[in-house]
């Protein structure tokens, strides 16, 4: 299934997957650095959905904050 998530890097409330009236938001530690917080929104996702990192993939948006995620579900 494909989503669309906003990411808050360098959140203290991390990590987080919240279900908004807006969508997705997934709060990380991480920083918006050399794809930290990348990193850090595969790792939030596949937690909240219950699968393995390698099935959640950044398709879209790997340096904004709105990104479009794949998970294999």
């Amino acid at each position: 299934m494909q989503l669309t998530v906003r990411v808050r890097p360098g959140s203290r409330r991390g990590p987080l997957v919240e279900d908004t009236a807006d969508g997705l938001v997934v709060h990380v530690r991480e920083r918006a650095v050399d794809g930290a917080a990348n990193v850090g929104v595969v790792e939030a996702l596949a937690g909240h959905f219950g699968v393995p990192p390698r099935d959640v993939e950044i398709v879209r948006g790997h340096a904004t904050r709105v990104k479009r995620v794949d998970v294999d579900a």
